[in-house]
């Protein structure tokens, strides 16, 4: 066999696995191959079983965050996660806001792993309560797995969370993708639904104070917004 023709193929090889590559790190860059989220309906949510973190456990149903005056609410992919904590102190700077608007803070995580939501609670200025069958995080649950290592976004999004000081770890689940929501309360529904499409996608504040001003006052008489 010819020299010359067995390095043009090896060449061709190479070439057609680089091209290849460029194509996957290109495919993986779009939302092509993203899970689609399918939104939650106020029915769905308000039969949510949450618990209470502290000594004394108690079981409740979500409907009881919002259903007097409102609530935000965000689901937390993993509490160690850098990225998690920087989205809840994002929130957390909106928390005068919320205080004059009669609207309170909350977050659900979907698991207590050591002392991971306690050393997330500096980052987060309101309560903490525990979705143990990680309603939150559906109906359809969204993971992102190792295509996040090669999304531009996502290296985007850890540079940002880095600069601004933030750190943490590789403690818990951190595949299934979190959230934030604006409900109203009683029947008024859900105000803001957002899913984050990748690590690090955190909802914009500005939206969250909008869909937070749409809130209509419980009417006491009737029971109904």
């Amino acid at each position: 066999m010819d020299a010359s023709f067995f390095t043009m193929g090896m060449w061709s090889i190479g070439a057609g696995a680089l091209g290849a590559a460029a194509l996957a790190v290109l495919l993986a860059n779009t939302d092509m191959f993203l899970s689609k989220p399918r939104k939650a309906e106020l029915e769905y949510l308000e039969d949510i079983d949450l618990k209470t973190l502290g000594k004394e456990s108690r079981t409740f149903k979500a409907k009881e965050l919002w259903e007097k005056n409102g609530a935000v609410i965000m689901a937390v992919r993993r509490p160690g996660c850098f990225l998690c904590r920087a989205e809840a102190a994002d929130l957390s700077s909106l928390k005068p806001q919320l205080d004059e608007l009669g609207v309170p803070l909350y977050a659900v995580v979907k698991e207590q792993v050591k002392a991971e939501v306690k050393d997330f609670q500096p980052y987060f200025k309101g309560e903490i309560f525990l979705d143990e069958k990680k309603k939150f995080y559906g109906p359809e649950r969204r993971k992102m797995m190792f295509m996040g290592l090669i999304r531009l976004g996502v290296w985007y999004n850890s540079f940002r969370a880095w600069n601004g000081g933030f750190s943490g770890n590789l403690e818990g689940e951190g595949f299934i993708l979190g959230g934030v929501f604006v409900i109203g309360p009683g029947k008024q529904g859900v105000l803001l639904e957002h899913r984050e499409k990748e690590f690090g996608d955190k909802v914009n504040p500005f939206s969250v104070l909008e869909a937070v001003k749409k809130i209509k006052p419980q009417n006491p008489a009737s029971g109904e917004s």
